[in-house]
């Protein structure tokens, strides 16, 4: 999610926000909220930290939702988010999501360690600090290790996730869902749309996707949809590398759906020829993926409308007219 054309809105370390629902998932770390403290955050650090020093604490800045830090011991160094005014449960649900895609053991992403309550008020969250390189790393390593994900983070469930999380500032809608197509319609396309016409009393991007919505399914015929583990956000700003080179994607917003939705922010993440190429190697396109690379932009488009105002507006509604015309609808 990008704030603005040109423009980030949060540093690459400033992870999604997440609201609550608690799963029963058995990939995820144990995140036990900590015992109150006068700071929790050193306590656990000390402790199951396994540090015996605080060597030193260093702001990461640039975000405009959370305050993050990374705090030096003797035992190594941890990346430590704070939020005043939020309760745990929204990074409860992040950690959720990283630890969703860190168990999969493809490609590399901030493990999370701890999830508790400020004592004054907010929340924290304790994660593995990662030294980035000097790049982005090697594009096609990128595309197999995210095809690598997308193949291992299956869902028994549906299409959804154990919890609704934001795109941005947005909230997502993670229910449950057993068809792709009703979970797209329903808690993507049809959320952002009843938005548009919430906030801005746009009836005509409403009427118009809404007809799109209900005449989308040819664009999926002769294909089978499998629920799969998506980051959910993934543009340039989300994407870096460790200093080995190996790529680490930041910041989710994670659900099963379907692995094409994934480039939905491929208009800003500049995925190149060797990134396609490297990820079909592992997961074949599909019939008719050019048909649809648009449909998943179309969330994205839509999402910064809803949050960054009128200059996403007209490329929503460019979109929502093309697919029209094509499906005759």
């Amino acid at each position: 999610m990008v704030a603005q054309a040109g423009l980030i809105s949060t540093s690459s370390w400033f992870l999604s926000l997440s609201r609550h629902r608690r799963p029963s998932s058995s990939k995820s770390f144990p995140l036990t909220l900590a015992a109150m403290s006068d700071d929790p955050i050193r306590e656990w650090i000390m402790s199951e930290g396994k540090a015996t020093e605080i060597t030193r604490i260093s702001p990461i800045g640039g975000g405009c939702i959370n305050l993050a830090r990374r705090y030096d011991t003797d035992a190594g160094s941890f990346f430590v988010k704070t939020n005043r005014s939020i309760g745990p449960s929204m990074f409860d649900g992040e950690a959720l999501g990283l630890s969703a895609m860190y168990a999969t053991g493809s490609i590399r992403v901030p493990r999370p360690f701890k999830v508790g309550a400020l004592p004054t008020g907010g929340s924290y969250i304790i994660m593995e600090f990662i030294e980035f390189g000097v790049s982005r790393g090697n594009q096609s390593v990128l595309g197999r290790k995210l095809a690598e994900m997308h193949k291992a983070g299956k869902s028994g469930k549906g299409f959804g996730f154990d919890v609704d999380n934001t795109i941005g500032s947005t909230p997502q809608i993670n229910t449950w869902t057993s068809d792709w197509i009703e979970f797209y319609a329903e808690h993507r396309l049809g959320y952002q749309l009843k938005l548009a016409r919430d906030q801005y009393g746009d009836s005509t991007i409403y009427e118009r996707g809404q007809r799109l919505v209900k005449n989308m399914a040819p664009l999926f015929e002769d294909i089978v949809v499998e629920p799969c583990l998506l980051h959910g956000d993934l543009w340039s700003g989300n994407i870096s590398s460790d200093k080995n080179g190996e790529p680490v994607i930041l910041d989710p917003a994670c659900y099963y759906g379907h692995n094409e939705a994934e480039f939905g922010m491929s208009w800003c993440a500049g995925f190149g020829g060797s990134f396609y190429n490297a990820y079909f190697e592992v997961m074949p396109k599909q019939p008719g993926f050019e048909k649809r690379r648009d449909l998943y932009m179309l969330y994205h488009y839509l999402n910064h409308y809803n949050l960054f105002g009128s200059g996403y507006r007209s490329s929503a509604m460019s979109i929502i007219d093309d697919y029209l015309r094509m499906l005759k609808a």
